[in-house]
C-alpha cells in the first residue's frame, strides 16, 4: 500500500487571508466614514456632513441682510422740491419736477427705496465691500464716508431724473470729515458683486465736499453711490491667497479683509482659482495687520471664521471647518464692527 501524501496549496491559503483582510478593512473604513458623516458639522467634517450650502442659500442670506437695512419713503411729485431724512440723519434732497417715467414728467405719489451703510459689519453681511477700480482696471481698498443706494419708482416702474440729487451726510458717522474724499458710483458685475468707479467731477471738488461737519454729495443718477478715498500705505505690496474649507468656493462662501484701524472700509478677495481665493492685484501692504474673514451659510445662520494676520509676501492663509462658528446677522455685524 502506497503512502498518501497530502499537498498544502499555499496560494489558496493566501487568497483566503487576503479576502478576510479586505473584508475587515472595508468594514473599518465604512465605520470611519459613517462616524465622520454623523459628526457635529461644526467639528470640521470634510465628508457629507459638512453641510456646505448651495450658492442660492448663501445668496439668500446676503439678500436678507440687505433687505433688513432698506428704508422706504413716499412723496408726492407734485410738491416739487422734496427733503427727506434717513435713520442716520442723512438729508436727501430731490427735485421731483425733474423726475421722468419712460421719458415723461412724473405726477402723483412716488416710492423711494433707500439704503445707507457706514460700517464694515453691514458692508460684510450685504456683500458691499469698498473696492475701488483703479485707472488700470485693478482694484484696491477704499475708505468710505458712506455707501448709498436710491431707487425711485411709481407703479413698479423705475424712474429717472435729469437733475442732481443732493445728500448731506454727517461726517461723524465715519470718523469725521476728510477733504480727500470724492464721489464713486457702484458697478455690479454678472456675479452680483459690487465695485466702485470714481464719478465724473461735476463740482470741481470730486463730486463731494466737506463743510460744517457734513459731506455734501451731488448725485447725477439713482443707484449705488459712495463717498470714498483710496487707502494709502507706502509699504511694498503683495498678493495673498486663502484656502477655504473643503467643499467651499466662490459660489457658496466668501473671504474679506478687515484692515486694523479702519472702521469704514472692507476689502474682498474677488477671484477664485485652483482652490484658492485671491487678491490678485498685488495691492496688499506687506506688514499690514489685518483680520481675514471666511464666511458662508448654515441653516439660515452665518457661519464664519476670523484670523488675525500680519501680511507676509505671497501669504497663504488656510481655514478649516473646526475653526468656524455660527452667528445671527446682528451678532455677526457686532463681531465685525468690534474688530480692531
Amino acid at each position: 500500500m502506497k503512502n498518501s501524501i497530502l499537498f498544502h496549496n499555499p496560494l489558496k491559503h493566501f487568497n483566503a487571508v487576503s479576502k478576510t483582510l479586505k473584508t475587515l478593512f472595508g468594514t473599518l473604513l465604512a465605520l470611519i466614514i459613517l462616524s465622520s458623516c454623523n459628526a457635529n458639522d461644526d467639528a470640521g467634517s470634510i465628508y457629507i456632513g459638512s453641510n456646505a450650502p448651495t450658492s442660492q442659500e448663501f445668496e439668500n442670506i446676503r439678500e436678507q441682510a440687505l433687505e433688513n437695512i432698506k428704508q422706504n419713503f413716499q412723496f408726492n411729485a407734485d410738491d416739487g422740491f422734496i427733503t427727506l431724512t434717513s435713520d442716520n440723519n442723512v438729508t436727501i434732497s430731490i427735485n421731483a419736477n425733474c423726475l421722468t417715467k419712460n421719458g415723461n414728467p412724473v405726477s402723483g405719489m412716488v416710492d423711494l427705496e433707500y439704503i445707507e451703510i457706514f460700517n464694515k459689519g453691514n458692508m460684510f453681511t450685504t456683500n458691499k465691500p469698498t473696492m475701488g477700480i483703479m485707472p488700470n482696471g485693478d482694484k484696491a481698498l477704499l475708505i468710505s464716508g458712506g455707501e448709498f443706494y436710491l431707487e425711485a419708482t411709481q407703479d413698479d416702474v423705475v424712474l429717472a431724473t435729469n437733475c442732481q440729487i443732493q445728500l448731506n451726510v454727517p461726517a461723524s458717522l465715519t470718523g469725521g470729515p476728510d477733504n480727500d474724499m470724492s464721489l464713486w458710483t457702484g458697478e455690479i458685475d454678472e456675479d452680483g458683486n459690487l465695485a466702485w468707479r470714481e464719478a465724473e467731477d461735476v463740482t470741481g471738488q470730486g463730486g463731494v465736499f466737506a463743510e460744517g461737519g457734513e459731506y455734501y454729495a451731488f448725485l447725477d443718477n439713482f443707484g449705488w453711490t459712495n463717498i470714498d478715498r483710496f487707502y494709502n500705505d507706502p509699504r511694498p505690496k503683495t498678493t495673498i491667497y486663502v484656502q477655504a474649507p473643503f467643499g467651499y468656493d466662490y459660489e457658496n462662501s466668501a473671504v474679506y479683509l478687515s484692515y486694523d484701524g479702519e472702521d469704514s472700509g472692507l476689502a474682498a478677495l474677488d477671484t477664485y482659482e485652483s482652490g484658492l481665493f485671491s487678491e490678485h492685484y498685488g495691492q496688499i501692504p506687506i506688514g499690514l495687520e489685518c483680520h481675514v474673514i471666511f464666511v458662508t451659510e448654515l441653516d439660515g445662520l452665518w457661519r464664519y471664521a476670523i484670523k488675525s494676520v500680519t501680511i507676509a509676501e505671497d501669504d497663504i492663509i488656510t481655514f478649516t471647518l473646526d475653526e468656524t462658528s455660527t452667528a445671527t446677522e446682528a451678532e455677526l455685524i457686532t463681531i465685525i464692527n468690534n474688530l480692531p
